[in-house]
């Protein structure tokens, strides 16, 4: 890592110039924040599991034909992925209310959603990622309609492919988050193609049965227990050995 450029750092990965122009190396960190980094820990070897994941899923989509800026996993802890231009909004998909929905709106949690509910957020730590609409979204040019209408189509697209993924290991997909990029190829045409990751950093998983919280929220909400969600959707997915990996120390947050 130390013979790499770093090219950024964020909250959860650290990109590096890549091997070949057009290219970065995604590094998936421990660190897990919560609360717009207002509550900060480390989740032992939670990089080494969302980057197995993040795989798998990416995999998968590119198989239905979703374009993605992953090319294949180098280690257990990085992706060689292609460099995009990231389109400054974060997409959430909502199945059924949990989080800020359901406080914005007075939704009990875990109240079924009519119909998947697509939200988008300006990607911006200092103002806190504020909730923004179609409108603020073309006038200030961080996408344009056309943009907007692939971002949306590939949203409920992966939307309706991670639920019966997920559905058919016996976990609900409650809501997730989405980030997309502008990919140029030697002819400067661009698409819009899926970038960052999938995984339970970004994904609210409840099982099916008991609705206990498979994700990131464990942390946020202090439930603990990380270790045995994270890893038990690795299991779920074919990731893991029904033993559990020999080769990663399971996360345990740490405040």
């Amino acid at each position: 890592m130390s013979r790499r450029r770093q090219i950024y750092e964020g909250k959860a990965k650290v990109l590096f110039e890549g091997p070949e122009p057009g290219t970065l190396v995604q590094y998936f960190k421990d660190d897990a924040t919560a609360f717009n980094n207002k509550k900060k820990g480390t989740i032992t070897g939670k990089g080494v599991l969302n980057n197995r994941i993040s795989e798998f899923i990416m995999l998968r989509l590119g198989e239905i034909g979703v374009p993605t800026h992953f090319v294949r996993r180098l280690n257990m802890r990085e992706q060689l992925v292609r460099e995009v231009e990231i389109v400054p909004i974060e997409v959430v998909v909502r199945n059924v209310a949990a989080g800020s929905i359901s406080q914005r709106l007075g939704i009990a949690e875990g109240t079924p959603l009519p119909r998947s509910i697509v939200e988008y957020f300006y990607k911006n730590d200092d103002l806190g990622d504020p909730m923004v609409s179609e409108e603020h979204i073309t006038a200030f040019g961080w996408a344009t309609p056309p943009e907007l209408d692939e971002i949306m189509s590939l949203s409920l697209r992966i939307n309706d492919f991670l639920c019966g993924l997920f559905l058919g290991i016996g976990i609900k997909l409650i809501d997730f988050k989405l980030e997309f990029g502008r990919l140029y190829d030697e002819h400067d045409q661009m698409r819009i193609v899926l970038a960052d990751e999938i995984s339970p950093d970004n994904c609210r998983l409840w099982d099916a049965q008991t609705l206990e919280k498979m994700d990131k929220d464990r942390f946020r909400r202090g439930l603990g227990g990380e270790a045995e969600a994270y890893q038990e959707v690795a299991r779920r997915l074919g990731i893991l050995p029904e033993s559990g990996p020999n080769d990663i120390k399971g996360p345990e947050a740490m405040q």
